[in-house]
């Protein structure tokens, strides 16, 4: 896929929201009826929804919630790839110059986009990044204790200042993402790539709730062990960074 977004010839929206998906049938109208009740009046946008490859009937309610809105897209991977693909695939495929994110699962509230476009917009041209930390959290203590772990392992490591990268509610530019070295699990490690790209992070806190249905498809943080060498391997990009050069055509 070309990073040039389909249907480049239209008008813009303002704003792309991004929702990775994998067997989460019964959470896509739901989902969606509140991402419109959150942004209708608010922003032109679009909701872009990259099936990774659903084994269930999660493209045919996609297919129905497009027959009923103009603004829903779908995107289709032949098997899953992923949700780091699948939110690059995403935002490839995004007109609007800001792009905002979110899981298909229903934990993370589309009540809380607004505020995130808001301290993106806010932030000028200096802000890349808006991130959503979650407070409340409702999944189990074990799982609490890995998040606590591995947030904890990758801020002594990366110093990236963010209590909370896990959190799929995030807003940022376009051309920002576009620019960052791509990688399976790029997602778990977007504070500290913006940073190294010279961009401010600004953070929300936002409240997690249960997931409507259904089970979880993605990893969380994919266990600590399979982190480490994306960990490790992050750690090596920071290190190699040279300042952007100062570029100025001769005519």
């Amino acid at each position: 896929m070309s990073d040039q977004p389909a249907n480049s010839g239209l008008p813009a929206p303002d704003v792309s929201i991004v929702v990775p998906v994998r067997n989460e049938q019964d959470n896509v109208a739901p989902l969606i009826a509140e991402i419109a009740a959150a942004l209708d009046g608010r922003w032109a946008y679009e909701i872009i929804y990259v099936n990774d490859g659903s084994t269930d009937a999660t493209g045919e309610r996609l297919a129905a919630e497009m027959k009923a809105r103009n603004n829903v897209r779908q995107i289709r991977h032949a098997a899953s790839s992923g949700q780091s693909a699948a939110v690059r695939t995403g935002i490839r495929a995004a007109r609007g110059k800001i792009v905002a994110t979110l899981d298909g699962d229903g934990q993370n509230n589309p009540a809380f986009l607004p505020a995130l476009i808001e301290a993106l917009e806010k932030g000028g041209d200096k802000v890349g990044l808006a991130a959503g930390q979650r407070v409340g959290r409702k999944d189990t203590g074990f799982k609490k204790f890995q998040s606590r772990t591995a947030n904890g392992v990758r801020n002594a490591i990366l110093h990236d200042g963010t209590r909370d990268t896990g959190c799929g509610l995030k807003a940022l530019r376009r051309d920002v993402f576009l620019a960052l070295p791509y990688f399976d699990g790029l997602h778990r490690f977007l504070p500290a790539l913006v940073r190294r790209e010279g961009y401010d992070i600004v953070y929300v806190d936002v409240i997690d709730r249960p997931r409507h249905s259904g089970v979880s498809n993605y990893g969380f943080f994919d266990r600590l062990w399979i982190g480490i060498m994306d960990l490790a391997g992050v750690w090596w990009l920071i290190r190699r960074k040279k300042s952007t050069p100062v570029a100025t055509e001769v005519t």
